[in-house]
């Protein structure tokens, strides 16, 4: 292909990225001469279409993996395919991420894998496989979105929020890992953002949200991709095993 002529600034992968946060951490990540790769698993392509287009608009090289993150081998594939496509990798962000809510009690075990798979087993899957590659490169940046509900516990979210204290878990430990061949691993925790996963939520529900955010309002899906571009950067290569929380004071 031809990027894989291309010798790239930078270059970039960030699972579940066709919308909502992953989109604006594309997008916040693409600029002239980098590559931005990004997974999804939407049932059309009309998003994920969208996003490469406005990334290439950006004068990034852009390219889309359609499968489920959940996939251990499949996810390997891939991050081993972006690294030959582009001849390195410097970033990888975890966002990809679903909610499947019900009290403790009548909680599924279906649900609970479900959500346990997409959320924290991918996470695993995108970090070792991208750990080997940016271990022979001495260098690299590992980026995952985690939650409040990871911090404090949310009612009817055990599986959701147990899925992203894992995320938590893991990234101090891997941190501790790979620091010794530069590489930083953090993540972020955001609190109430407005995006598809909080549109669908009644007003009642919205409204005791906000009761519970100092700031009074939700944030801003690119007020999370703009911490996220800040620890994918140079300035900041001496954060690592952080967890950095992004929610108008929700969580303190």
């Amino acid at each position: 292909m031809e990027e894989a002529r291309l010798e790239m600034k930078r270059v970039c992968l960030v699972t579940g990225g066709s919308r909502g946060i992953g989109a604006a951490v594309a997008l916040a990540l693409a600029e002239p001469g980098a590559a931005v790769a990004f997974t999804h698993f939407d049932k059309d392509e009309e998003a994920a279409n969208q996003t490469k287009a406005l990334i290439e608009a950006k004068g990034a090289a852009g390219a889309a993996y359609w499968f489920d993150i959940s996939d251990h081998a499949k996810t390997a594939e891939c991050v081993a395919d972006v690294a030959a496509r582009f001849g390195r990798l410097d970033v990888l962000v975890n966002n990809a991420g679903i909610t499947a809510d019900a009290l403790l009690v009548r909680m599924s075990e279906d649900v609970w894998d479900k959500v346990l798979n997409v959320n924290l087993k991918s996470v695993f899957n995108a970090t070792q496989a991208a750990a080997k590659i940016m271990m022979r490169q001495r260098s690299g940046r590992i980026i995952s979105v985690a939650s409040v509900a990871g911090s404090w516990g949310n009612v009817g979210q055990t599986n959701y929020s147990a899925s992203k204290a894992g995320i938590m878990g893991l990234t101090r430990t891997v941190a501790r890992e790979l620091a010794p061949r530069g590489i930083t691993v953090n993540a972020i925790a955001p609190g109430s953002i407005d995006t598809e996963m909080t549109a669908g939520l009644s007003e009642k529900v919205k409204e005791m949200m906000l009761a519970q955010i100092p700031l009074g309002r939700m944030g801003q899906p690119q007020e999370i991709a703009d911490v996220v571009a800040f620890l994918a950067s140079d300035r900041a290569s001496y954060i690592t095993g952080q967890v950095i929380h992004v929610n108008g004071g929700m969580y303190m």
